[in-house]
Parts: structure tokens; C-alpha cells; sequence
């Protein structure tokens, strides 16, 4: 015999979800993600996908409540194997989505969290932001994939899932925490909101959702134990929102997935992973990076520094670009710290030769990157060759067949030159015996 909450849901989930419009915000919703149905109270097979609009209803006519995807997205969802190993997912993983999960007891203590979240991310320059009812006492935010820098010093953005999310989320819980406390502590309920660090924790993001093939219900999926729709708002209006709103019988389709700019959401990872940085926590950044010849490479000072000693590739680079601009102003940033350009004349170079750009790089992209860079040790751009050409500016000359690095290029430009160097016994050990 069916409980009264399945009984309930039962009744209305075929009804719901024959409405083709709900169909099509769930199908266009599951494209490259993982998704897996769910019956009451236990889910289907995993891996699966939606290859047409109608396996939706088919799936309800077996007994589907809800629908649930993955925020990784795949390129061949169908490809997962259960015990799969990080390098498998990570050639599988194409990209991932920043999912807020705020839940808690009371859906007014969502609602405040919702607010002061999406505040924040709009104070880190995210002009875009998702958000949708969870159907039961909570909302997610979504922060999509277009939004985030694909490289960050080489690494593979998308490669870094879980560690990325959930730093990102860690970094919110702690920069919202005083502020939550106190508009939480300001609901007129005596007795049961107290100004302490206890109300925040129950409605805080929840980790446990940012972790490898997690799945979260999906936009316009039912919820089991209220028959309430996961109905997407507007997140201006977040406080007027009510229950009654996700009626599934009286819902409006809106889109869940905000078109975003790219890489909008570049500064609020770069800070997130500063700040994981300087507190210690764990950011699984790619240790493999500083393995190697130059692992221990420190940075040099070389005196009365002239563009001319820079090689071929730099000088075509700061001519001005149509295109590679993001990598180039990675190489041009670590070039010019690891010679030991003052920090002042760094940034005006990196100024002008942003304006000879077609189109010039957003300069709140050129900030994050420069305050990355900051807030580590230098290290040495690319190796030639091959990621040169790939922005086309590489055209060697005589020099560049004896030299692997930009930076050995100019030591040893200056070094011909008989010009002053300091720690010179340094750059020949670190640079000239190498090659």
C-alpha cells in the first residue's frame, strides 16, 4: 500500500509531466550531463541520458518522480564507468557548472542565504546567475560553465572537479558567514534565532553536493515529498517568492541556465583560490607544474632591461593580438617577473600593449591574473615551439635555436651584451649550462 506522500505525488506526476513545455525545460536542461530518474524513493540505472524529448514521459509511464543530472558536463555522458579513475573522468569531463545547494529548515533562512550569495557574486563581477526553488525548503544557484576561465597557469579548469567548486564554496561560506548571522538574527521569532555561529551552518551551501558525479534535481523535476515543482525564479525577487508559487499545476516555464559572458566568473575563482592559498586549505592545484629542471628556479634582476633583447615571439606578441590574448598575457606576465621587472613598469607595459589588442582584453581579466600571479612566486612562461605557433606569433631567429625558454633568450641577449647582470653566477647555472 502506497504512503500518503507517494499516493500524493503519484496522482499528479503523470498529468505534470505530459506537459510538453515542462518536457522540453528538462531535455534542453540534460544536454551533456548525466541524468538518472528517480522512483519515490530509489533511483534508476546510472549512467543514462535523454536521447529524445519522449524518453521523459516513457520514463514516468515506468514510475519516474523526479529527474536528476549531473553538474559535470560530458562529452559522451554514456561513456562513464562506475570506478573510473580522475584521468579517465577528466577525459571524459568537458566542463562543469558552479551549483549552490542552500537548504535548510526554515525556507526563510534559505531565502536570506540566497540573497547574500547572490549579492556576493554580483560584487565579483557575476552579472548572470541562475536560481531555482529545490522543491522542498531550498534553492540552488547556478553559476554556469561559459562563465569560468578555461586555463588557469596551464591547468585545465575543467580538470579540476571537485577541488575548484568546492573551494569556491568554502570561500563563500566564510566570506558571507558575519553577514548571514546577522540578518538571520534580525527574523522576529524569539527563542529561535539566536546571534551566534550556529544559525548560519543549517543554511550554508551544502559540500556534500559538490563532489564527483553528484547529481541535483533538476529544473521543473518534482519533489518527492511535497508534489512541489523545482520552479525557476527571478533572483531579484527572491523574497517574494512562496510556496504556492511551485504549484505544479499553476507553474510558468522560465530558464534556469543565465546566458553568461565569458569568463565573468574569473575573478571570483582567482580570489577564492588566493584566499584557499593563504589559509592553507587544499586547493588540488597541479603540483606537477613545479617538478623538473626549473622547479626550484628563482627569479632574477637583470639591469637597463630593453624590449630588444626580448625573442621574436614577444616582440610580435607586443605588437598587439586578434587572437590568443588570454595566453599571451600569461607568458608576458611571467616573462617580465621572472627578468625582474618592477611591478609599476610591469603594468604599464601590460597596458599598452592591451590597447594595441583587437578587441583589448577586459582590464577586470587583466587585474585577476595579475593579483594570481602576485600572490605566488614567480614562475617561467611556456617552452617554445609548439604554444607559440599555436597564437602564431613564433618566427625564430638564429638565437631561438639555442634557447628553449623566452626567459633564456633575453639572459643570454643581455648576457652577449657584456650588460651589468646581477647573481650572474645564478643565471648561468639556472639557464646557460641547461641548454
Amino acid at each position: 500500500m502506497l504512503s500518503h506522500k507517494e499516493q500524493r505525488i503519484k496522482n499528479i506526476t503523470n498529468l505534470y509531466y505530459s506537459n510538453l513545455e515542462i518536457q522540453k525545460a528538462i531535455f534542453k536542461f540534460s544536454k551533456n550531463r548525466e541524468i538518472c530518474p528517480r522512483y519515490f524513493e530509489g533511483f534508476g540505472k546510472r549512467p543514462d541520458t535523454f536521447q529524445y524529448l519522449g524518453d521523459i514521459s516513457e520514463l514516468v509511464k515506468k514510475g519516474a518522480t523526479s529527474f536528476h543530472c549531473s553538474e559535470e558536463i560530458w562529452q559522451e555522458p554514456l561513456n562513464i564507468i562506475t570506478g573510473m579513475n580522475e584521468q579517465q573522468l577528466n577525459e571524459l569531463r568537458t566542463g562543469w557548472d558552479l551549483i549552490l545547494d542552500i537548504d535548510s529548515k526554515y525556507i526563510d533562512y534559505s531565502k536570506i542565504c540566497a540573497e547574500v550569495i547572490i549579492k556576493m557574486l554580483r560584487f565579483h563581477g557575476i552579472k548572470n546567475i541562475g536560481i531555482k526553488f529545490s522543491g522542498s525548503k531550498g534553492f540552488h544557484i547556478i553559476v554556469p560553465w561559459k562563465a569560468f576561465p578555461k586555463e588557469i597557469n596551464e591547468v585545465k579548469t575543467s580538470d579540476k572537479f571537485p577541488e575548484y567548486p568546492r573551494i569556491i564554496i568554502q570561500y563563500i561560506m566564510e566570506k558571507t558567514k558575519t553577514q548571514l548571522i546577522e540578518k538571520i538574527s534580525d527574523l522576529e521569532r524569539p527563542n529561535k534565532y539566536v546571534k551566534d555561529f550556529h544559525a548560519p551552518k543549517e543554511v550554508m551551501p551544502d559540500l556534500i553536493l559538490v563532489s564527483s558525479r553528484h547529481l541535483f534535481r533538476m529544473p521543473y523535476s518534482l519533489h518527492e515529498k511535497t508534489a512541489l515543482s523545482s520552479v525557476v525564479l527571478n533572483p531579484d525577487k527572491i523574497s517574494e517568492f512562496q510556496l504556492k508559487d511551485a504549484d505544479p499545476m499553476k507553474i510558468k516555464i522560465k530558464k534556469f541556465m543565465p546566458d553568461s559572458e565569458e569568463g565573468e566568473a574569473s575573478e571570483l575563482l582567482m580570489q577564492a583560490l588566493d584566499w584557499a592559498k593563504q589559509n592553507e586549505i587544499e586547493s588540488g592545484e597541479d603540483k606537477e607544474k613545479l617538478k623538473g629542471k626549473y622547479a626550484d628556479f628563482k627569479p632574477i634582476k637583470l639591469d637597463n632591461l630593453s624590449e630588444e633583447n626580448f625573442p621574436p615571439c614577444v616582440k610580435n606578441i607586443l605588437k598587439g593580438l586578434v587572437d590568443g590574448k588570454k595566453r599571451a598575457l600569461f607568458v608576458l606576465i611571467n616573462l617580465f617577473r621572472s627578468v625582474g621587472m618592477d611591478k609599476e613598469e610591469l603594468e604599464k607595459k601590460i597596458e599598452e600593449w592591451n590597447k594595441k589588442n583587437n578587441p583589448p582584453l577586459k582590464q577586470g581579466y587583466i587585474n585577476s591574473q595579475l593579483s594570481w600571479s602576485y600572490a605566488r612566486k614567480p614562475i617561467m612562461p611556456q617552452n617554445c615551439k609548439e604554444f607559440y605557433e599555436g597564437i602564431g606569433v613564433c618566427q625564430p631567429d638564429n638565437l631561438c635555436k639555442m634557447i628553449k625558454n623566452p626567459v633564456n633568450y633575453v639572459v643570454r641577449k643581455n648576457y652577449q651584451q657584456n650588460k651589468p647582470i646581477k647573481n650572474s653566477s645564478k643565471i648561468k647555472d639556472n639557464f646557460i649550462n641547461n641548454n
